[in-house]
């Protein structure tokens, strides 16, 4: 007979012989009962206590139906094409010189337009042909004028609009503003019912989970932004790492926002790619500490791990480790 089927056998008779020693009764429905109850008890009170805030969806209904005038100036800017989403480069559109780069090397534009997205039509013309009565004559004239002339109709009503007490539509001089006025105020209309929400995500398909265009509407008006800098969500405010109200966000981010607000990071036209560069070299130094001489000395200089695991190394040093 072999060492391991003697190992095995002697094995399997300790494992035969009856328990000798003390014994109780027990119930593993109760414990099982008394553990979900306490687990649950607890996960409902440290949520209400510690748990993240449930804030409201932000939508365009919301938007329209709360700020009105900076609604109808976002449309306005979306329909002559001078929004932050129609001048934002790939992966939207080819706008020349708006992607982020250091020197030739221009990251943003590897990707290519994988989105395309005509603010004009896609966030305004298109959506208000949805509608059971479309405004049919603004929309006639607006996709039958010529380019330029689209271009002085929204240049126009923005001035209009800049000019107006409190940027009221209703209270605009009168001008020379084509279809801008009419298409705009049904658009307004059409988001307050909360009609737009729902035709701008189905765009793609009956089950949508893309909210892309309402999101990139939403961002290129001034509402969506100072709810975010009320609850100190912007870059500059560490956003990046915060939370709605006052529950602790996502600390583990603190040096990627760390370099959004110092100089000369803050204040570079290119900041976000820089930082994300900055990010992967930090990262791959990281990785790699073990074989870059003088990192991997660190610790030998600097014995932080020995006051951590003073009691092996006090057993190690009297011949006891």
């Amino acid at each position: 007979m072999s060492t391991a089927t003697t190992s095995r056998s002697e094995r399997d008779s300790v494992a035969r012989r009856p328990w000798r020693g003390r014994v109780r009764e027990y119930d593993l429905f109760k414990e099982l009962t008394v553990a979900l109850v306490v687990v649950g008890l607890l996960i409902v009170g440290l949520s209400a206590i510690v748990g993240s805030p449930d804030e409201p969806s932000v939508t365009l209904k919301s938007w329209a139906q709360a700020e009105p005038a900076d609604f109808v100036a976002t449309a306005t800017a979306e329909l002559g094409g001078t929004s932050d989403s129609a001048g934002y480069g790939p992966p939207y559109n080819n706008t020349p010189d708006a992607t982020q780069t250091i020197g030739a090397f221009d990251l943003q534009s590897f990707s290519g337009v994988r989105l395309p997205i005509d603010t004009a039509q896609d966030l305004v013309i298109t959506p208000l042909t949805t509608l059971n009565v479309p405004p049919s004559a603004a929309l006639d004239a607006w996709n039958t004028a010529i380019d330029t002339q689209k271009t002085d109709w929204t240049a126009a009503y923005t001035d209009a609009l800049t000019n107006a007490p409190d940027g009221d539509p209703a209270q605009v001089a009168t001008g020379d503003y084509g279809p801008v006025p009419v298409l705009t105020g049904a658009l307004l209309r059409m988001a307050s019912q909360g009609a737009l929400d729902g035709v701008l995500n189905a765009q793609q398909s009956f089950y949508n989970s893309d909210y892309t265009r309402t999101i990139l509407f939403l961002g290129d008006g001034a509402y969506f932004g100072d709810l975010a800098t009320a609850q100190h969500l912007t870059g500059d405010q560490w956003g990046m790492m915060n939370e709605t109200g006052n529950t602790p966000g996502q600390s583990w981010l603190w040096l990627f926002s760390f370099w959004y607000q110092v100089e000369p990071f803050a204040s570079a036209p290119n900041a976000d790619l820089v930082v994300v560069l900055l990010m992967l070299l930090l990262s791959v130094l990281l990785t790699l500490v073990p074989f870059i001489p003088g990192l991997r000395d660190i610790p030998r200089w600097i014995p932080v791990h020995r006051l951590i695991w003073r009691d092996y190394y006090k057993k190690r040093a009297t011949g006891r480790g």
